[in-house]
């Protein structure tokens, strides 16, 4: 699975949580900070998580969970890994 695909899923995603401005959404590169860019509440990171272990078919570790970085590119990169490791 190819990173632009990665963030393309995590998009569609964003574009389901309320509390994101939706016009940020338009430029996400795997530089932005879900929490410093987008404003993503830091309760949400955990809801954004589970919809993506349903969109990509996977299940997160929880360690991993808890070791996540804000930024796209660490979302992007445990999925990689979570994929890689199933």
């Amino acid at each position: 699975m190819e990173r632009k695909e990665i963030i393309d899923g995590l998009v569609e995603i964003l574009q389901t949580v309320r509390t994101i401005d939706q016009e940020k959404l338009k430029d996400i590169k795997e530089e932005t900070d879900f929490i410093a860019d987008l404003k993503t509440p830091s309760t949400e990171m955990i809801n954004i998580a589970a919809k993506a272990e349903q969109k990509f078919d996977l299940e997160f570790d929880d360690d991993d969970i808890d070791d996540l970085g804000s930024k796209v590119r660490d979302f992007v990169d445990l999925i990689i890994k979570t994929k890689a490791n199933s």
